[in-house]
């Protein structure tokens, strides 16, 4: 069935990027049929919506990235959903959890005081943040620092560097957690979070902004 769809998909401008991992991957922590539905219905019928609203159009000559910055309405949420999970993806690994190493562990500690701080006020600010939306950690000019976002809502928009996110919406963990979100938090920051990822991208964050390349030393 996946890929079946990413093959219609990758017929438009905005294709459905493949998985980085088998849908049964993430398993116990987040089910197969979670993820089927994820990303075969949610995650693909927001690039099957963009594709429908941007075709004829000037937008469709534009970057995911660029749109999202420029753009309003339905052409908005729906580029914006495409990013968001693209990454949040990505944030993901059968063999994650665990800590960071290196500058980011570093940075962690500057911030936050401690790992563990940071994994408190992770979860604390997922478990809070009302309705559906995201849980970001960012890097900005000051260093890091944990964000929520509302329905599609991102960091990109305010000049921020995700270097993870969890998604906060309830098709992202109620079969496996019902309404218990808190539970599903502490299973992605425990299980499931690809530190690799958001070095990566802390990385790439430090050598892009002078302030970060300064803290990062």
């Amino acid at each position: 069935m996946a890929r079946e769809l990413l093959s219609v998909l990758a017929m438009e401008h905005f294709a459905l990027k493949p998985l980085p991992y088998g849908q049964r991957a993430l398993e116990p922590h987040v089910g197969r049929k979670t993820v089927a539905l994820h990303y075969e219905k949610h995650h693909a019928g927001y690039v099957k919506k963009l594709n429908e609203l941007v075709t004829g159009k000037p937008e469709a000559t534009e970057s995911l990235e660029s749109m999202i910055r420029s753009s309003e309405g339905a052409i908005f949420n729906n580029a914006a959903q495409i990013w968001n999970h693209d990454f949040y993806w990505r944030s993901m690994h059968p063999d994650g959890g665990g800590a960071p190493e290196g500058a980011l562990n570093e940075a962690i500690v500057g911030n936050f005081g401690s790992f563990e701080r940071l994994r408190d006020e992770f979860l604390e600010a997922g478990a809070g943040h009302f309705g559906s939306g995201w849980l970001w950690l960012v890097s900005h000019r000051d260093g890091l620092r944990i964000t929520t976002t509302p329905d599609a809502d991102l960091p990109l928009r305010y000049g921020e560097n995700a270097l993870l996110c969890a998604d906060l919406w309830e098709h992202a963990y109620y079969l496996d957690y019902h309404n218990e979100r808190a539970r599903y938090l502490e299973a992605f920051f425990d299980h499931l979070t690809n530190w690799e990822f958001a070095q990566a991208n802390w990385s790439n964050a430090a050598v892009n902004t002078p302030m970060l390349r300064r803290a990062s030393r």
